[in-house]
């Protein structure tokens, strides 16, 4: 907590020293509490949005927020839910607004990591924290090529999802992105309010790491 004084404090300080019950002077001593930040990691499939994730969590107690893993959680709780997802629909905004909302808490840093990807979805967010975090928005671009790379690597090595397999899912789903999402990063970019960094991560993962953290410490 930051204690901003003002030049007539002293009449605050004085009575506040003998009676830390009276508030009468209040108005003269301005208290500002550090507002909590919130990270927004974008990018297409095989980014590497999960594994930075996971790797800047190792370093500050961040509550991380992947909004798939939270879809898949309450796919198991809710038939409806469930239903959607496997059926290959989308889950209601409503619902997944909901969803994210319930695991935002106002006393930790966050990761939010799968959402917006939609502009319905960017305007609910902005509109709803933009007064309750700094919100910063990292977008990690790597050209489409080294992203089909990626996928198909993390299939081979075990990992990702069943339909990373198929050629023409992955083209699909890289398809909607640069169609649905791209154009809310690009919106995403213009609004004076939040921070926005766009980084290179086309190269090896430390390398890309340790741009990540740069643009996190650079306060301008």
């Amino acid at each position: 907590m930051l204690l901003l004084k003002t030049a007539r404090n002293k009449i605050f300080l004085h009575n506040f020293k003998n009676n830390p019950t009276h508030l009468s002077d209040c108005f003269f001593y301005v208290i500002i509490k550090r507002m909590k930040e919130m990270i927004v990691l974008m990018g297409g499939q095989g980014v590497g949005k999960g594994t930075f994730a996971r790797m800047l969590c190792e370093q500050h107690n961040f509550n991380y927020i992947e909004t798939g893993a939270l879809l898949r959680d309450a796919a198991e709780n809710d038939p409806e839910i469930k239903k959607t997802i496997s059926s290959g629909d989308l889950v209601p905004q409503e619902t997944l607004f909901e969803i994210i909302k319930n695991h935002i808490t106002y006393k930790d840093d966050i990761i939010l990591d799968g959402f917006p990807r939609t502009m319905t979805q960017a305007e609910w967010l902005i509109d709803k924290y933009k007064n309750k975090f700094k919100i910063h928005i990292i977008y990690l671009e790597v050209p489409k090529k080294i992203m089909i790379e990626r996928i198909q690597k993390r299939i081979r090595e075990g990992g990702g999802r069943a339909d990373d397999a198929n050629i023409t899912s992955i083209q699909n789903r890289l398809d909607i992105f640069l169609k649905t999402t791209l154009p809310v990063i690009k919106w995403l970019e213009t609004i004076p309010y939040i921070k926005f960094s766009k980084i290179d991560v086309s190269g090896e993962v430390k390398e890309n790491f340790q741009k990540i953290v740069s643009a996190l410490n650079d306060k301008k």
